[in-house]
């Protein structure tokens, strides 16, 4: 495992991930540091879908609900873009801290350009899709959510706000793919 200097130490962020992160890593011998990025990379898309569905989930309990497929648009949207600035930012420091040839705002540029076409992906996926899973999740889901609060009365935006989580999370998933792969080639391209 190559060991940094005081330069790239002082650049990079440490937490108490990393140690994991590196030894699970170290299994996979030449690719080991594909794996660490990886790893990394998937650690910050959890930090962005926790930002993405808590943005979601205030958005939709508040000024934005429901009602239509625009307001599942624009929530979804509003969503997204807080949680590029969120990866973004922890990709910068931590996952990728080698990557210095380009500029911040190139790199924000083609990081944005990659996670706009997940965001075009992923809102297509979920304007068409939210209705339908909630119509088909709502009866599984109504017999666990009694089991918590057992006088809970579906609302009427109840099936379409389970159907847009869904639809959500494996829009985030396949996503998740398209970003690594596609920042690891275009926006990251400069590091070993």
């Amino acid at each position: 495992m190559k060991r940094m200097n005081a330069a790239e130490n002082t650049r990079a962020f440490r937490n108490p991930l990393d140690i994991l992160i590196l030894s699970v890593a170290g299994h996979f011998g030449s690719k080991s540091k594909e794996v660490e990025r990886f790893l990394k990379f998937a650690v910050v898309g959890l930090i962005g879908a926790v930002v993405d569905f808590g943005t979601m989930f205030i958005l939709q309990a508040t000024i934005l609900p429901p009602v239509n497929t625009l307001s599942v648009a624009a929530a979804t949207t509003i969503a997204f873009i807080a949680a590029i600035l969120s990866n973004f930012t922890w990709n910068r420091l931590w996952t990728y801290p080698d990557s210095r040839s380009r500029s911040m705002r190139r790199q924000l540029a083609i990081f944005t350009f990659i996670s706009v076409i997940g965001w075009l992906a992923r809102t297509t996926w979920i304007s068409l899709a939210y209705s339908p899973l909630g119509t088909f999740l709502m009866p599984y889901a109504l017999p666990v959510i009694h089991i918590i609060r057992p006088t809970y009365m579906p609302s009427d935006h109840a099936a379409a706000k389970l159907g847009t989580f869904a639809a959500m999370l494996i829009g985030v998933i396949v996503v998740m793919f398209w970003n690594f792969i596609a920042n690891r080639i275009w926006t990251y391209n400069d590091v070993e």
